[in-house]
């Protein structure tokens, strides 16, 4: 394919030409393969386009640090094939992807399903230290707890070989472009904004899902206008691989029976759509299918409001560099003595300083290890050496930040500092 300003995906069709076009999404980590078993049945009816994220399964490896960027990827790849309107069904990120398409899209999307997916996945932090972690010691830590975290034990099990092909699609991952999408699930949140999914959706999870499970999914039937819940029995994160009968019948019911007509340019409208007055969860499968589960969905509680000028910009990046849990903490700590200072570090410090433009974050994180270890203020070193393992920066570049520092700032101010950096890269760098 050619390169393009906006990097195509790689792609493959299955199924009848003149039928109606069915994406199916990928999970971080995995390739189109994992809806192989999916495949031979929906072909029947549409035309199957699956593709893979950017440096997975061999795509060439442009990352993609958003989910916005991703979903342009997708569309620029589809307009180039002449596809307009589709069904969607995403796994994961893959299903973040759908819902980005859906919200700012929404005219392309004719269904969606959501598979085993949270309109946020976990915390920034968490999806950060993963980041961490690949760009110190490789995939190969995260392929070998990648089976624990996508299957139930008993499948992992009694099917060795699919596990082992799990391991080996995580290790012949791109680590530039894990890295890239780690970060593009830290900043993604929708959830102000699920009421606008105005596309009939289907919400479908495994029962012991410890990634995303049926409380996150519960969120998205809450919040999703038209939305119905699935929840599959015996499947993990990786569902369609775990449950293939089950998941492909689901889908094949919800994009049967749930295809939102196109946009009436004679009218200027889409056609009507009549809603169902109570959220329905899917009925039993037949025999041949795993049953499935219902769960009533709760209410979603509102976001609280922002707060104007520099303090939301400074927060947000504080946040980002130095992680949630510190900031957090240093918040929880502060009090009327201390409280001004807070808001004065957030808003000058990150609001202004961190956020100009002249310097990306790495080049700042090298300054500021530099200056606290001229000043030997260790602690705040502490918590600078995680924030520069986030901003990009690998152990080694540090030590050379470091063994810079001994020379200007002296032996003994480096000599504590490589201290306290070894412990804090041990920490961050060692894969649990």
């Amino acid at each position: 394919m050619s390169e393009t300003t906006t990097p195509a995906l790689q792609y493959r069709f299955d199924g009848p030409e003149d039928a109606p076009v069915l994406i199916l999404g990928p999970s971080l980590g995995t390739t189109w393969h994992m809806w192989d078993r999916q495949v031979p049945e929906l072909t029947r009816q549409w035309r199957v386009f699956r593709f893979d994220l950017p440096g997975h399964g061999g795509a060439p490896a442009h990352p993609a640090g958003s989910v916005t960027e991703l979903s342009d990827r997708l569309l620029a790849t589809l307009d180039a094939l002449g596809v307009q309107r589709f069904g969607y069904a995403g796994c994961a990120l893959g299903g973040a992807i759908g819902m980005e398409l859906a919200l700012r899209h929404p005219e392309r999307v004719a269904s969606l399903a959501l598979v085993a997916t949270s309109p946020r996945f976990g915390t920034p932090d968490e999806f950060r230290q993963r980041g961490v972690i690949v760009r110190t010691n490789g995939l190969d830590p995260i392929a070998r707890v990648s089976p624990d975290r996508w299957f139930t034990g008993g499948f992992a099990a009694a099917q060795p070989a699919i596990t082992e092909w799990a391991v080996q699609m995580v290790r012949t991952t791109d680590p530039g472009c894990y890295i890239a999408a780690c970060e593009a699930l830290a900043t993604f949140d929708v959830r102000p904004e699920l009421g606008r999914v105005g596309v009939p959706t289907l919400v479908l999870v495994g029962s012991d899902d410890q990634v995303t499970g049926p409380a996150e999914a519960r969120t998205l039937v809450a919040g999703i206008p038209d939305a119905r819940l699935a929840v599959v029995p015996g499947a993990s994160h990786l569902v369609p691989v775990e449950q293939p009968g089950a998941v492909t019948d689901l889908l094949v019911r919800h994009f049967s029976s749930a295809w939102q007509p196109a946009f009436d340019s004679t009218t200027g409208q889409m056609a009507a759509i009549v809603a169902p007055p109570v959220k329905p969860v899917l009925v039993a499968a037949p025999p041949q299918t795993a049953p499935i589960a219902e769960i009533a969905p709760p209410v979603v509680p509102a976001q609280p409001a922002g707060r104007p000028d520099s303090y939301e910009t400074g927060l947000k990046v504080r946040r980002e560099v130095l992680g949630d849990a510190h900031v957090d903490r240093a918040l929880a700590q502060s009090d009327d003595f201390s409280g001004d200072f807070q808001e004065f570090i957030t808003r000058y410090a990150w609001g202004e300083i961190w956020n100009r433009p002249g310097l990306d974050r790495r080049s700042r994180s090298c300054v500021t290890l530099t200056a606290l270890v001229a000043g030997g203020h260790l602690e705040e070193l502490a918590f600078h050496t995680r924030a520069a393992l986030r901003n990009g920066l690998t152990p080694d570049e540090i030590k050379e930040v470091l063994l810079q520092a001994g020379v200007y700032c002296g032996v003994p101010a480096a000599n504590s500092a490589f201290r306290v950096a070894q412990r804090v890269i041990r920490e961050e760098t060692t894969p649990e």
